[in-house]
Order: structure tokens, then C-alpha cells, then sequence
């Protein structure tokens, strides 16, 4: 049997002589408890939401984005495009023509961000689940139909219930500005509104949907695009998803960029990355504080302990030897916090998860508070409280023992 672990058992559970030193170690223990499973629980919420944000964000972006190195717009042709096309890998490949644009609509004026996309993503987006008003439809007939985000919908009074089209317009790429007639060098075309959708603030807030012939119209291109958005198979391996990435960077060139998911939203993906960060290290925090009780309580044990340690010495145990008895009782309060804290935190998780009792108020994209536990989480939190604990048990040891007199 390991001593120093027996005799910390030993002082835990055993009863002292002050009743305070009871109660502190136990507000210890459930101070540490609740700091742990608030840490499982606020992360999984976050994880939650963030799986949110990244299952939107799939069905707008495309796994990988083509764009041209230099300049804005190209013609997507050569072998890079048709090996691309022929590979099992992908799912779909749909052509993208992307502007900001100047939209009028019933005497509001306003800048979007205008999208003009062909047949493929047309039929194929998985735009459709986020549309809150209306149909997903670029066309009607012969008749261009725009997608507007809510964001900007709201802002200029668009609905799809209304009959008055978007007047949406773009200067001449020409440069040529015509005194006696300005409005000639202005390109417009119009689409009426056929739904509102909604994915995040960000793209809400300025996105328009067109079809590509419109959008070709307005910017006096005939074949070019500014990017070709490439979905892969949902079946593709990562290692897969690799070959596909290093093939087509050769084939592209210096003259392209590829970019997956993540370097399409590098600011997005990159401030949810801190904010998790953020989120731990005030939690971590609150644990720390929580875990000076193990302090006070494990400073009055030392102090109550002075015939046995005098007696522990007696019998020639070094010093060394005796501060890990303390050490230890102070480290087990942390970890009986900790694994309480864990089955609480895995436990609500796991019921929220499964059953969704707890209701999101107002009107989301969901009914209850998503969460997605993740073992990672689970892992990095307990080695966190793990040594949070020894540490502070590790300071009314060097600070309080008795000198040998």
C-alpha cells in the first residue's frame, strides 16, 4: 500500500477535532465539482453552436473555392478543370461570378454583396434549408428571381410577398463615363425577390443571390467567373480529401488559389478558435479561485495535525516524507471535486444532447440549447483541474509546515 496516499485517505474522510476544517474541505469539494462540470457543460454548448454555425456555412461554401491569383475574373478551362470534373471525389462543381453592387429597391438604396451562380448550384444548394420566407428559385420562366439574405432583406423592406423587383446596378468595367448621359454608363438589371434566407450575421447582412446570366449581364462578362466551388462526396476520406487537394494544386498552378472551407473564412473560424479559448481560460479562472477553500482548509489541518507530524517524525519519517501526506489530502479534495464535476457535466450533457430538455428562448434555427460533448474537452479539462488543485495544495505545504525544531 502507497503511505502517503493512505495516510491523505485517512485525514480526508476522517473527522476532525474543528468542525470548520469539515465543512471548508466539503464546500471545497463542491466548489471544485461545480467548476468542473460547468467547464464540460459550457464547452459542449459552445461546441454546439459552433457545429451550428459550421453545418450553415457547409451549405453555403463549398469544400474547396478556385479563384484566380491575379486579377478578378477568369474563364475556368484547361486540365486542371477537366481532371477536376472527372475525378469520383466530387460531388458537384458549379461556376460563381461575385460583385458588390448597388441595389435599389421601393426608393431604399443599399450595397450588397451580389452572387451570381449557375444551374448546378441552383438545383443542388443547400440553401434551401435555411430559406425563412418563401421559395428558393433563381428563375421563373425566362424570369430572373433574386435569393436575399435576412440581414438585407430587412434593411431595405424586401419580401417575397411583394410584387416590386430589385433594380440592381454596376458602372461600366469600360471606365468610360458619358457626361451628357451618366445612366448609360451604368449597367442595371432587375429580378424580383423569390425567398429570404438566413445563415449567419455576416453573410445575412449583404448577400443577394442571382442567376449567372444576369449577373453577366450586369458586369459585361460573357464566360468568365470570379471563382468555380467544388463540392466533394460526402463518403470522401480524409486522406482522400488530401490526394484531391495536392492533384489539383499542381494542376492548377502558380495562376490559381485553392482554399479550403476554413481559409474561405479565416477571420470567422480563427475568432470561434478564440473564443472557445476565451470561454476555458475564465472558467479555468473561477476553478482556481474556488480551489483556495483547499487552501484555507488544508493551512487549519496542518496546524490541527502538529501532535502527528511531531509524532511522525519521532519515528524518523523525513520531512519529505510528511508534507506529501498533506500535499496528497489537499490534491484528493481537488480530485473528489473533480470526478463529481465530470460525472455531473458528462451526465447533463449527455441527457441535453439526447432529449433536449432545456428550450432555447425566443426564435433560433433551434428549439433547445444544441451541445456536442467532445472527449478532447473532457480530457484537457481534467488535466486542468487536476493540476490546478495539486499546485494550490502545494503552497500552504511550503507555507505553513512547522520547522524542526
Amino acid at each position: 500500500m502507497n503511505l502517503p496516499f493512505f495516510i491523505a485517505g485517512r485525514y480526508l474522510f476522517a473527522r476532525k477535532s474543528h468542525n470548520v476544517i469539515n465543512i471548508i474541505s466539503a464546500i471545497s469539494v463542491i466548489g471544485m465539482a461545480i467548476g468542473t462540470a460547468a467547464l464540460i457543460i459550457f464547452l459542449s454548448v459552445y461546441n454546439g453552436f459552433d457545429g451550428i454555425i459550421r453545418k450553415s456555412l457547409s451549405d453555403l461554401d463549398p469544400d474547396y473555392l478556385v479563384t484566380p491569383a491575379r486579377g478578378k475574373a477568369f474563364v475556368p478551362e484547361g486540365e486542371a478543370f477537366d481532371w477536376a470534373y472527372s475525378c469520383p471525389y466530387v460531388l458537384n462543381m458549379s461556376e460563381v461570378l461575385q460583385e458588390n453592387v448597388f441595389v435599389s429597391y421601393e426608393g431604399r438604396q443599399g450595397v450588397a454583396k451580389a452572387k451570381g451562380v449557375d444551374a448546378v448550384f441552383e438545383e443542388e444548394s443547400g440553401i434551401r434549408g435555411h430559406v425563412r420566407i418563401g421559395e428558393f428559385r433563381l428563375h421563373n420562366g425566362s424570369l430572373p428571381m433574386a435569393a436575399v439574405g435576412s440581414g438585407f432583406a430587412y434593411k431595405m423592406g424586401i419580401s417575397p410577398n411583394f410584387i416590386a423587383p430589385l433594380e440592381i446596378w454596376f458602372p461600366d468595367r469600360s471606365g468610360n463615363i458619358s457626361l451628357t448621359n451618366p445612366t448609360a454608363s451604368v449597367h442595371s438589371v432587375k429580378a424580383r425577390p423569390s425567398c429570404v434566407f438566413s445563415i449567419n450575421s455576416d453573410v445575412d447582412a449583404s448577400l443577394v443571390i442571382l442567376p449567372m446570366e444576369s449577373m453577366r449581364s450586369l458586369l459585361g462578362y460573357t464566360d468568365e467567373v470570379t471563382g468555380v466551388e467544388i463540392r466533394l462526396t460526402p463518403d470522401c476520406t480524409r486522406r482522400q480529401r488530401k490526394e484531391f487537394e495536392s492533384t489539383l494544386t499542381s494542376l492548377l498552378g502558380d495562376g490559381f488559389k485553392l482554399a479550403d472551407r476554413i481559409h474561405q473564412n479565416e477571420s470567422l473560424y480563427k475568432m470561434m478558435k478564440y473564443e472557445k479559448a476565451s470561454l476555458f481560460l475564465i472558467l479555468v479562472f473561477i476553478i482556481i479561485i474556488i480551489a483556495f477553500n483547499i487552501f484555507g482548509s488544508l493551512s487549519m489541518l496542518i496546524i490541527e495535525k502538529q501532535e502527528d507530524i511531531g509524532t511522525f517524525r519521532s519515528m524518523g519519517a523525513p520531512d519529505t516524507l510528511i508534507r506529501k501526506f498533506f500535499v496528497l489530502e489537499g490534491w484528493l479534495i481537488s480530485l473528489l471535486g473533480l470526478v463529481i464535476g465530470l460525472v455531473l457535466g458528462i451526465g447533463i450533457t449527455l441527457i441535453q444532447q439526447k432529449f433536449g430538455l432545456i428550450p432555447m428562448p425566443g426564435n433560433y434555427l433551434v428549439s433547445t440549447y444544441p451541445v456536442q460533448l467532445r472527449w478532447s474537452d473532457v480530457l484537457v479539462t481534467s488535466l486542468s483541474v487536476a493540476v490546478i488543485g495539486y499546485l494550490i495544495a502545494l503552497i500552504p505545504v511550503s507555507t505553513s509546515f512547522p520547522k524542526r525544531r
